[in-house]
């Protein structure tokens, strides 16, 4: 939580917001603002719900839930470049307001689980915006939601968003491709048009999140994507525990086809010879195999195929990547303002020449440097030794 606060404050004091700027109404706020205002007014109405059933257990962890999982985690590492560079645009200012509420909020829900800490964040907030008269968030009114302000299909779509995201990265683990490395495309298998919509609607989130360069819908998945299948016994036996033997031999001849049908389909009947039963989805085990070239990962109702084929476009993109973090690092620990502007040379190297030849306008708009170039001998204000692929570079950075 307050690492979080810390992000807003150096940014907020660097652009001069101080939150008493005119309101930008959230219905016309890009739709990540909602989605967290929405998730925010929902955590308010559960924890109001719990502390008022004296359930306080539940309540804690749904504020922690919200600010670790949510907040951090989630809309402000996607939301980071909104707040870097640049005039207050309307797009910048409405990512502070919307920030700046869910601090405040979490600080006044937090108040009675963490009573300094809800309070110390309450009151710098308002030293500046003085929105409140209270002298402490103990003395301020505890939050009330907005119901206008809930969207459940939205919440909906983020969240599948945020597993569809959870997925892919857990495949890069599996290899150990790190997430700096851009790849080319993963292929969902939608079941019906409700899944296909939501996943259309925060395609280029989650493209920017798991840095890939596409995803491809489909509905076929025969040839593309193997799944297996094994009865649930956990489901299928107090209902049918007569016919468990039928059931998984039947179920181990089950064609793809019929998987899919299964997945799709909210029942379906099986002929037990003589006797028709019901099944559902969640009454079979259905998992992925991984194809050559592709991890594939299942959960629940959603497949997801990762193409880990890496090219020479693709690399040189990753190593780019790789040197804008080293960049920034250095000009962490050399303490130079967020608004300093840099030249960079770099130890001239294979690995590097390529990147920097296709890369160095981007590897310059990322570090805020006026040049990006290679050299024999880097020279500098700073020289610093880095490692990428575990290959020792050597990075100079010269503040302008």
């Amino acid at each position: 939580l307050y690492n979080t606060y810390s992000f807003f404050a150096l940014y907020a004091n660097v652009d001069g917001f101080t939150g008493r700027e005119e309101t930008i109404p959230v219905e016309k706020r890009p739709e990540i603002d909602r989605w967290i205002i929405s998730l925010l007014n929902t955590l308010v109405a559960d924890v109001t719900r719990c502390l008022e059933d004296y359930d306080p257990t539940p309540a804690a962890r749904a504020i922690q839930e919200f600010v670790c999982e949510n907040l951090s985690n989630w809309y402000v590492r996607l939301n980071r470049k909104r707040f870097w560079g640049g005039e207050m645009t309307a797009n910048k200012l409405a990512a502070y307001q919307t920030l700046y509420t869910c601090l405040e909020t979490v600080a006044l829900l937090a108040a009675p689980f963490a009573p300094f800490i809800a309070d110390r964040i309450f009151c710098d907030l308002n030293a500046v915006s003085g929105r409140h008269s209270d002298e402490s968030v103990h003395l301020a009114a505890f939050p009330k939601a907005s119901p206008a302000d809930i969207d459940a299909e939205l919440e909906e779509t983020m969240a599948l968003a945020q597993q569809l995201s959870s997925m892919v990265l857990a495949l890069r683990r599996k290899v150990s491709i790190k997430v700096r490395q851009p790849l080319q495309k993963i292929v969902v298998p939608v079941l019906d048009p409700a899944m296909a919509a939501h996943i259309e609607a925060v395609r280029e989130l989650v493209m920017g999140e798991v840095n890939v360069k596409e995803i491809e819908l489909i509905q076929n998945t025969a040839g593309v994507i193997t799944k297996r299948i094994k009865p649930n016994f956990k489901t299928l036996g107090p209902r049918y525990g007569k016919y468990m033997k039928q059931i998984a031999a039947m179920t181990a001849e089950f064609t793809q086809e019929q998987i899919a049908a299964i997945e799709t389909s909210p029942e379906t009947v099986l002929d037990m010879g003589g006797e028709r039963i019901g099944v559902t989805a969640a009454d079979f085990e259905i998992s992925s195999e991984d194809m050559p070239g592709w991890l594939v990962a299942s959960e629940g109702k959603l497949t997801v195929a990762l193409d880990i084929t890496l090219t020479d476009d693709l690399r040189a993109e990753g190593v780019a990547r790789e040197l804008i973090n080293r960049i920034q690092n250095i000009r962490k620990d050399s303490g130079f303002e967020v608004t300093d502007r840099i030249r960079v040379e770099i130890a001239d190297c294979p690995l590097v020449a390529d990147a920097v030849a296709r890369h160095a306008g981007y590897i310059a708009s990322q570090t805020l440097a006026v040049e990006v170039r290679t050299a024999a001998e880097p020279a500098g204000a700073v020289v610093a030794d880095a490692e990428i692929d575990e290959q020792p570079l050597r990075i100079a950075v010269t503040r302008v």
